[in-house]
C-alpha cells in the first residue's frame, strides 16, 4: 500500500506539472492557503482549511458557463459520492468568468441545474482564485489529511489518476482497469474558445476598420469566415466582455470544427435564435437570462459553418466553446 501511494503521487505531480499552463504556483508538499472573500457557502456552512484538518480535500476551481467545467463536473460530483463517506471533502470554489457569474442566484440555480451536491463556496470577487494562484477553469488541487498540496490537474481528463491519488490518500487499493470515474474530452484539434469581448477577444473575422474595438460598429460578414473564427453581420456594440446586438437583427457566422457548439449568452427578454448549420435548419434556441446554451449537438467531429439569425437587439455574446 505505501508503494502504491508513492507511485501514484509521483505520477499525479508529474502529470500535473506538464499540464496547461506548466507548474503550479503551488509547489506540492507545501501547505495551501484558507478560503478568502467567500461570498456565501452553497450545500454546507461555511468551512475553512484548518477545520479540514485529518481529511483529504479536493479543490475544484470552476465556473458554471465554462463548457470544459461542465463537462469535468460529473467526474467530481463521482468522486465526492464514491468517497464522501470515507474521508473525501470536496469543494467547489466558483470563481466567475464573467460578470453575471458572480449573481448568487445565477450561480445556485446553476448548482440546482447541473445536480452538484457537494459544498460550493462562491469566489464572487476571486479572492480565494488569486490566494491559490489558480489561472485556470477547471482546476483540481488535492490536499493530503495534514493540509499539504500532493499535486493537481488543470483542464478535463485524467480521471483514472485522480481518482486513484483519492483512493491511495485513504488507504485504499487502486482501481481494476477500465473502472475509473466518469467524464468527457473535447478532441485535441477541435476548434479552440472564442471570446467576443474585446479584453480577450478572439476568432473575430472582419474587414471593418474598428475591427473588435469597443463601440457601436456596422460589420458585414463575408459568406465563410476564415477557419476557427466567427464573423458578426449587422449593427453590434462591442465591450471589454461581450459584443451585444444594437441593430433591429444580426447575424454570426461560424466556421469551426467540432461536434457540438455551445455559446455563453444572456438577454433579459426571451430571444429566440434561428440556427443553420451547412444550410441545414437545426433547433431553435431560446435565450434567457445568462447561461451556456447548445446550438449544435453533432453526431460526430467534423468542419462546419454556423449560421446564427438574431431576430432582435438585446441579446450579449460572450464566447463560443466547442466539444
Amino acid at each position: 500500500m505505501r508503494l502504491f501511494r508513492r507511485l501514484l503521487v509521483c505520477v499525479l505531480m508529474s502529470f500535473c506539472t506538464e499540464a496547461i499552463g506548466g507548474a503550479a504556483a503551488l509547489s506540492p508538499g507545501a501547505p495551501v492557503p484558507e478560503f478568502a472573500g467567500i461570498a456565501g457557502w452553497l450545500n454546507s456552512p461555511p468551512l475553512s482549511m484548518a477545520s479540514l484538518h485529518g481529511k483529504v480535500v479536493l479543490v475544484d476551481f470552476w465556473a458554471y458557463s465554462c463548457i470544459n467545467c461542465i463537462r469535468a463536473l460529473p467526474h467530481v460530483e463521482h468522486l465526492y459520492q464514491a468517497y464522501k463517506d470515507k474521508g473525501l471533502v470536496v469543494v467547489g470554489v466558483h470563481t466567475p468568468e464573467f460578470d453575471f457569474e458572480a449573481n448568487p442566484a445565477n450561480v445556485q440555480a446553476a448548482v440546482q441545474r447541473l445536480g452538484i451536491t457537494y459544498p460550493v463556496a462562491m469566489d464572487s470577487h476571486g479572492d480565494t482564485w488569486n490566494a491559490w494562484h489558480n489561472q485556470f477553469w477547471p482546476a483540481e488541487y488535492l490536499i493530503d489529511q495534514n493540509g499539504r498540496l500532493l499535486g493537481h490537474h488543470y483542464g478535463e481528463g485524467a480521471y483514472d489518476a485522480m481518482e486513484n491519488a483519492v483512493r491511495a490518500l485513504l488507504g485504499l487499493g487502486p482501481l481494476p482497469a477500465g473502472t475509473g470515474g466518469t467524464g468527457q474530452v473535447a478532441a485535441a484539434d477541435d476548434t479552440p474558445e472564442l471570446h467576443l469581448g474585446s479584453a480577450t477577444q478572439s476568432g473575430l473575422d472582419s474587414s471593418e476598420a474598428s475591427g473588435g474595438s469597443n463601440g457601436v460598429h456596422h460589420f458585414s460578414a463575408p459568406v465563410q469566415p476564415a477557419a476557427n473564427n466567427y464573423a458578426l453581420n449587422g449593427v453590434w456594440q462591442i465591450t471589454d466582455e461581450y459584443a451585444q446586438l444594437a441593430g433591429r437583427q444580426g447575424e454570426i457566422r461560424l466556421r469551426f470544427k467540432a461536434a457540438k457548439v455551445y455559446v455563453v449568452a444572456s438577454a433579459v427578454q426571451p430571444v429566440t435564435l434561428q440556427v443553420m448549420v451547412d444550410g441545414k435548419p437545426q433547433p431553435a434556441v431560446t435565450v434567457h437570462g445568462s447561461q451556456l446554451y447548445t446550438l449544435y449537438d453533432g453526431a460526430a467531429d467534423g468542419e462546419h459553418v454556423l449560421v446564427l439569425h438574431v431576430p432582435q437587439k438585446g441579446l450579449q455574446v460572450y464566447s463560443f466553446t466547442f466539444g
